[in-house]
């Protein structure tokens, strides 16, 4: 189904010396300009496209492919400012406005912001808008403990990160979980560790299933035998230390060197592990 804002395949239906003509459904014949059209593009191909208001208020198409489409959040550059606001850097060679009223601080060029991308009812234009709580889902969150979703960073708090979740929910990564630098705005995967009973989101960064501990015991056992037998990490390790040298949490070392420990690979010592 063809959208304003949002990606879609549609079908060349006629060829013309600025372009070609795509068939979008209910917005009708949409133009493609010369410039995007694809080497040998041909009627009755499929065209992977976005779709916009050109400055005119026409439906157009590009093949180029932006940062965000219509109810998604991202975090975008200011390249300049005007009379009816700021301009956002989104991808494509027509730059994206959030206007002042969108605006939770006035926008400066050359800082990104967390925005999110909508149409303004009024005209169809896509817009930005930085006071992205409005646009948080509010429903119940239905999620499964340990689903895997699409987080971006958004925040902190006196708990950890906060983080969107799948372009909807909040949830919260707790500072006692992360071992590793988070930027904001940026995007990674994640998982929901737990649903609680107001529906806010506790959040987790690695999956802790059994095919995910046996691949960090695997690489625990190639770092002994890379460090010649022994490592010096174990209780008293700062976390952080861990993380940076093996790429896990803690809590995830600790029960992976006591399933080693159990299977008799490995000894645990005062002061760092034994590869036997």
């Amino acid at each position: 189904m063809a959208e304003l804002g949002k990606r879609c395949t549609l079908e060349v239906i006629k060829q013309v010396d600025f372009g070609v003509y795509l068939n979008a459904g209910e917005l009708g014949q949409v133009l493609l300009p010369k410039k995007y059209v694809p080497k040998e593009c041909q009627p009755g191909d499929q065209v992977d496209v976005f779709l916009y208001l050109d400055s005119d208020d026409t439906p157009i198409a590009t093949t180029q492919k932006p940062l965000a489409q219509v109810g998604e959040f991202a975090y975008l550059k200011t390249i300049a400012t005007g009379r009816y606001g700021a301009f956002l850097d989104w991808g494509l060679d027509k730059d994206l406005l959030l206007p002042f009223g969108e605006q939770r601080k006035p926008a400066e060029e050359g800082h990104s912001y967390l925005v999110y991308v909508h149409l303004n009812r009024a005209d169809e234009r896509i817009v930005a808008s930085a006071k992205i709580d409005k646009f948080i889902d509010q429903s119940p969150a239905r999620y499964k403990e340990g689903q895997q979703v699409e987080l971006i960073i958004a925040g902190t708090s006196d708990l950890g990160y906060k983080a969107i979740v799948n372009n909807r929910h909040w949830g919260v990564i707790y500072q006692n979980e992360v071992f590793r630098k988070l930027r904001f705005g940026q995007r990674l995967p994640g998982y929901i560790k737990r649903v609680r009973a107001d529906n806010k989101l506790d959040l987790t960064l690695q999956k802790g299933d059994r095919q995910e501990l046996d691949q960090q015991s695997q690489q625990i056992l190639q770092k002994l035998q890379l460090a010649g037998g022994y490592l010096p990490f174990g209780d008293k390790t700062a976390p952080e230390v861990i993380y940076a040298e093996l790429g896990m949490s803690k809590k995830a070392f600790k029960k992976s060197i006591g399933g080693l420990f159990k299977a008799g690979k490995l000894a645990i010592e005062d002061d760092g592990i034994r590869l036997l």
